[in-house]
């Protein structure tokens, strides 16, 4: 069995490799996003799983995988967003490629605090509850969005952010969805 270390990585890798190619494609054009759309966008993909597990069919060739994949680099780029002062400006491919591997290594960092407290716990968890907990997670940061980011007592958005990032990556690791090995 490998260890959560290399199998996160190795998701985080080709996550990485997958924003960089669509970087080339698309240059920078979601930095025109607001990180309320960027919720949005997690949202509708989130949605689209649970349906799919609920019903146990799709109609769209694109498996549930790439949906995780997609949430994993969409709360990338909303804590990219929210760390940077201006939103709509261009960032160079190597500012880009740092600015992905910081928030990552920052998430990747909270993920094996929380592992160790919480003993992997999460591996025996179905990926339909981790799904529920992902959506659950959106709908508390639209809240706090809604609530112009203020809070009484809650973790702010970013916060929110990187546990959604963990918890696609348990799911990819648990469907063993993107293993070479």
């Amino acid at each position: 069995m490998k260890s959560t270390e290399s199998e996160y990585q190795e998701i985080i890798q080709y996550c990485q490799a997958l924003f960089t190619k669509k970087n080339r494609d698309y240059g920078t054009s979601w930095r025109i996003l607001r990180i309320p759309s960027l919720t949005d966008q997690i949202f509708i993909k989130a949605q689209r799983i649970r349906t799919i597990q609920e019903k146990g069919v799709q109609k769209v060739n694109e498996d549930v995988s790439s949906e995780f994949v997609g949430i994993i680099n969409y709360c990338v780029m909303a804590l990219i967003q929210i760390a940077s002062s201006e939103t709509g400006q261009d960032i160079q491919d190597s500012d880009l490629a740092n600015l992905y591997t910081m928030q990552v290594n920052e998430v990747k960092e909270l993920l094996f605090n929380k592992n160790h407290d919480y003993g992997e716990a999460w591996r025996d968890m179905r990926v339909s509850s981790m799904t529920d907990i992902i959506l659950m997670k959106l709908l508390r940061i639209k809240q706090i969005e809604d609530n112009q980011g203020l809070t009484l007592v809650s973790e702010g958005v970013k916060a929110g952010y990187q546990d959604i990032i963990n918890y696609s990556v348990f799911c990819l690791i648990k469907s063993n969805a993107l293993q070479t090995n």
